[in-house]
């Protein structure tokens, strides 16, 4: 995380970028609360005293690693990003979207060159876990394509957010983080938001975004 905590340190803003799918969408399950890229937002541009940082979020809902490749111009290279947090994965382990394993490691590949091309750091993040017995098209998938991202990150020497861990290690507490099958719930985001600054050096238990409750 050297790289990160160097823009963190540096006088010059930075523009931090969210790209994904649904689940850093955020929308519709939160409910109207904040999402995990907001929680971010607030500790980064508030409570660290950067407001002249800039954070973009052009996750859509459904996406898979074609559409992030197919929008990347638009929704990524346009903004020419300090720093990007990838998330992706749900919806490519799905039956119904024929994207294989392979496909999905090489897309994650060739995301990565795309962002190194623009002198981008990348963060990239493994997803919350599918609740046990509920998405049959994604369940038997799902880790195996977890295992992609953490082994795309150790191939390429970039750093690794395991949400994915985090959460099956508290797998009777995680159940309240959810709103459905695979969509975290406003707790569910406080969580994402709390581990990721934890991963950063940035988390504060005394600060507001600190202090938010979690199961």
């Amino acid at each position: 995380m050297e790289r990160i905590t160097a823009l963190l340190n540096r006088p010059e803003p930075v523009k931090w970028l969210f790209y994904g799918d649904s689940i850093t969408h955020g929308a519709a399950h939160t409910m109207g609360h904040r999402d995990y890229t907001e929680h971010f937002s607030e500790r980064i541009r508030s409570e660290l005293g950067r407001p002249r940082d800039i954070i973009v979020k052009t996750a859509i809902s459904g996406n898979t690693t074609r559409n992030l490749l197919e929008d990347f111009e638009w929704r990524a290279a346009q903004f020419r990003p300090d720093a990007v947090f990838l998330m992706i994965g749900m919806n490519d382990c799905s039956t119904t979207r024929d994207l294989p394993l392979e496909e999905f490691e090489a897309n994650l590949n060739e995301l990565v060159n795309r962002f190194e091309a623009l002198g981008t750091v990348i963060v990239l993040q493994t997803t919350c876990p599918i609740l046990p017995g509920t998405a049959p098209d994604r369940e038997p998938h799902f880790p195996h394509y977890m295992e992609a991202i953490r082994r795309v990150s150790q191939q390429r020497g970039w750093p690794l957010i395991d949400h994915t861990a985090h959460w099956q290690a508290s797998p009777e507490t995680f159940y309240h983080w959810m709103a459905n099958a695979f969509h975290p719930n406003e707790i569910g985001h406080r969580a994402f938001a709390r581990f990721l600054h934890q991963r950063l050096g940035i988390h504060d238990p005394e600060s507001r975004t600190g202090r938010l409750f979690i199961f």
